[in-house]
């Protein structure tokens, strides 16, 4: 959904500091979604929204590199903070799902290595007093 919002609004932005014509451009969908894509994982996303954020009063050339100042700032922080907001939830649910797979059924894998220790412990005891 982002990436149709940022192919409309940004398509007309052909160079910039990161936006070049030829991979990491607004023209089409797929180069937005895979352009989208690397900015969620950080990597200059900051640059890309000062690229897009160029008005007439910045020196932009219409057609190359003039953008929508209040809109890119808006659009890339909200990328910023939904990315962010979904990687932490990933995250947060791969460590729920080991703690219940790992520490809650009665069974789990941390009692029976308590339990094998304390025997393991006790069998050492009686084969090692026994020689002596």
């Amino acid at each position: 959904m982002l990436s149709v919002l940022a192919n409309f609004q940004f398509y007309q932005i052909t160079s910039g500091d990161v936006i070049d014509p030829d991979y990491k451009n607004f023209k089409d969908f797929y180069s937005s979604f895979v352009l989208l894509f690397a900015l969620s994982t950080g990597e200059d996303w900051n640059k890309v929204m000062f690229d897009c954020s160029r008005t007439k009063e910045d020196g932009c050339v219409e057609g190359i590199n003039c953008g929508k100042k209040a809109f890119s700032i808006i659009f890339f922080m909200s990328l910023v903070l939904i990315c962010s907001y979904v990687m932490l939830n990933l995250f947060i649910l791969v460590i729920i799902q080991q703690f219940e797979k790992y520490y809650l059924p009665e069974e789990n894998m941390l009692a029976k290595f308590k339990d094998d220790s304390v025997s393991f412990m006790k069998i050492w005891r009686q084969m090692t007093q026994d020689r002596y």
